[in-house]
């Protein structure tokens, strides 16, 4: 698998452009209804389907973020990327082998996880900057994105500080990126806004802008912490902001919801949002992923019932 920066052009950033930022509005109602419509009028079978499933499950970042987390539950999670599928089903759908996008881990078990990954080509991430909350002292915020870049983690999931959003400081915000950016150096650095606290999509609009104008390479909706994580409304809200980029400086950005999605047939919603709103460009690994852990439990469930015409228990699709 490549990493995501050789493949696309890093995103330089540029200089904060306020009036672009405080123009950058956000019709709540009309963006309820187009996201509420996407599921009903998309619908795959069959073949079709059990495609758009695969391809999912190449674009999840395999996550285990719990305070119990041991080098063993680490090792079986990147035995599952090297192989998400089992190779029966593969054989079946006709398919070589595949594997999840990424792992996704503290920083206290990167070293685990790259071990575990060696020759697969499977990249580490890494949460960063006082995951979740974003409230440890600054200077510390910075040195775990260096101490997680040396560990070997070639990306870095930063958790922006929610209250320059709340404030409006926008420029408090664009140097913090900018400088979360500069320490991550080749390392590819996902912008998690935490958007369940961000107080309205226009603020989302806003910081997805100004932390794209930082230099983020991803934009990420939440820490799968917060109350209110991934849905359809933001996400909305932040492929747009990322199609105005794109059409403004030619760079493209990725996106990358997290949190809540669990079910196989709310990931092709999204694949089919993002389909409709940035093309098939986006549609690759190196623009897309999905923060999950139990989703790939369910496509597996999915792709065994699209085989076999049974669905089975989700105990015979372990993640280790």
């Amino acid at each position: 698998m490549q990493l995501p920066q050789t493949i696309e052009a890093r995103n330089p950033g540029m200089a904060l452009d306020m009036d672009w930022v405080m123009s950058a509005q956000a019709n709540t109602s009309a963006i309820e209804r187009r996201a509420g419509s996407i599921g009903a009028r998309r619908s795959l079978k069959k073949d079709h389907q059990a495609a758009w499933l695969l391809k999912a499950i190449t674009m999840i970042d395999l996550t285990t973020l719990a305070g119990d987390d041991t080098p063993g539950r680490v090792r079986r999670l990147c035995a599952k990327a090297r192989q998400p599928v089992r190779p029966d089903l593969l054989d079946a759908l006709g398919v070589g082998p595949i594997t999840t996008g990424a792992i996704c881990v503290y920083h206290e078990m990167v070293p685990t996880a790259v071990e575990a990954l060696v020759g697969s080509g499977i990249p580490v991430a890494a949460v960063s900057t006082g995951f979740p909350a974003g409230l440890s002292p600054y200077r510390l915020r910075i040195m775990e994105i260096g101490e997680s870049v040396k560990a070997g983690a070639r990306e870095i999931d930063i958790v922006i500080s929610r209250r320059h959003v709340l404030t409006g400081d926008w420029q408090a915000l664009y140097d913090e990126v900018r400088e979360m950016r500069r320490e991550c150096g080749d390392a590819h650095i996902k912008t998690i806004l935490a958007t369940g606290e961000l107080g309205s999509l226009r603020n989302v609009a806003r910081a997805s802008l100004v932390c794209m104008m930082a230099g983020a390479d991803f934009i990420k909706t939440s820490t799968g912490k917060e109350s209110v994580n991934a849905t359809l409304p933001v996400s909305l809200v932040m492929m747009r902001a990322i199609r105005d980029y794109f059409e403004r400086t030619g760079i493209r950005i990725g996106y990358k919801p997290a949190g809540g999605i669990s079910k196989a047939k709310d990931a092709l919603v999204y694949l089919a949002l993002l389909k409709e709103e940035l093309g098939d460009d986006w549609l690759t690994p190196h623009l897309f992923r999905f923060g999950a852990s139990s989703l790939l439990g369910d496509i597996e469930r999915q792709l065994e019932h699209h085989v076999t015409g049974q669905y089975s228990a989700l105990w015979r699709h372990a993640m280790g």
